[in-house]
């Protein structure tokens, strides 16, 4: 498909999605976008290969007009190495979206392929944020008081004090944006609360957020938080460099995993309890669905030029629906703009020694 012709599309927003490298299959992705578009006016562009995503699209009743298929002829796959893999495969899926969104003609993307790949493609294709020095990937968690807001989920493992005020600037605008908190409260992610706890990445990111909070009307610093203290929601954003977020996340989703499976295999052990469980199902779908990560769909990859949203290898229709809308309330909410003014407003303080 031209430039040109794709310049033609009209609707107050355009997502990209990688239509490749989900666990589920092209199928999947591509019923999720149809979802999304029999839904809203938005166009999508689905990206991938014709000969699997065109069947899908045709036997769609009503046929969403607001779908457009762009061609990509290879796949980044999960075993390859990201940065060469883009160099080799110019017409891979995810980097054809990114490209969409470089040239303008589309506002957003959304892959759940290779997560290295969509963030390595995203810094390459779409740049970084003035005054971002690395991207973070920004997880919505849930909390007993709201959603938690927790950066870095696993884009830079190796951080120092500065690229973590810069998570917490970015976080903080998603926090604002997307779910609506007037004032985030930034919590440290530490194994103790007092300041004197932490290791030296800690301690002196402890030290620089104090100093960042005296005059940055934005950063509202509570100080260092613990692991239970975000399923709390002691803090409204929490952060941390990617591997202990990484850990964290994926423990979180393992254990909530783990106690709802025994829970349901306490409840059919016998009889009675199986009496009882029915009365009990609506609280556990409630449940359930609060702590689904197809509810969320997908996490922004924030610093980069561009609106990233990146969902679980697993996601089916219904996640991609979500995480579709994700990248729509970034876009509309001006999520970019608002990070690239707080940073020059408040650029990285002094590192601290």
């Amino acid at each position: 498909m031209s430039s040109a012709s794709l310049a033609k599309v009209a609707g107050s927003v355009k997502i990209a999605v990688d239509a490749m490298g989900g666990d589920k299959g092209p199928q999947e992705v591509a019923n999720g976008v149809i979802a999304a578009a029999q839904q809203d006016s938005h166009h999508y562009f689905l990206v991938g290969d014709p000969n699997l995503l065109k069947p899908v699209l045709s036997a769609a009743r009503p046929l969403p007009k607001n779908v457009e298929i762009v061609a990509a002829s290879e796949v980044i796959e999960m075993n390859e190495q990201p940065t060469t893999a883009f160099k080799r495969k110019p017409n891979a899926s995810i980097v054809v979206a990114a490209r969409l969104v470089k040239e303008k003609q589309a506002d957003g993307l959304v892959s759940i392929g290779n997560t290295g790949a969509a963030m390595a493609v995203s810094m390459l294709t779409l740049g970084r944020i003035k005054g971002i020095d690395r991207p973070a990937i920004a997880a919505p968690i849930p909390s007993s008081k709201g959603t938690v807001v927790l950066l870095d989920a696993g884009a830079t493992v190796d951080c120092d004090p500065n690229n973590l005020y810069e998570f917490a600037v970015m976080g903080t605008v998603y926090s604002e944006k997307i779910f609506g908190v007037k004032r985030p409260r930034i919590g440290l992610l530490a194994n103790g609360e007092e300041s004197s706890k932490g290791n030296d990445l800690v301690k002196r990111t402890h030290i620089l957020f104090q100093q960042a909070a005296i005059d940055n009307p934005h950063f509202e610093f509570i100080g260092n938080v613990e692991g239970r203290d975000v399923f709390r929601g002691e803090a409204d954003v929490v952060v941390c460099d990617g591997f202990i977020g990484n850990v964290f996340l994926k423990t979180g989703e393992g254990t909530a995993e783990m106690l709802l499976q025994m829970l349901k295999t306490e409840l059919m052990s016998s009889a009675w309890l199986k009496a009882l469980s029915a009365t009990l199902r609506p609280a556990m779908r409630r449940v359930r669905k609060q702590i689904d990560y197809a509810e969320q769909g997908g996490a922004p990859l924030l610093g980069v030029n561009g609106v990233c949203v990146i969902g679980h290898g697993r996601s089916g229709a219904y996640a991609i629906i979500n995480a579709c809308r994700v990248a729509e309330q970034a876009i509309q909410q001006n999520m970019l703009d608002t990070i690239r003014q707080r940073i020059c407003l408040a650029p990285s303080p002094p590192p601290q020694l």
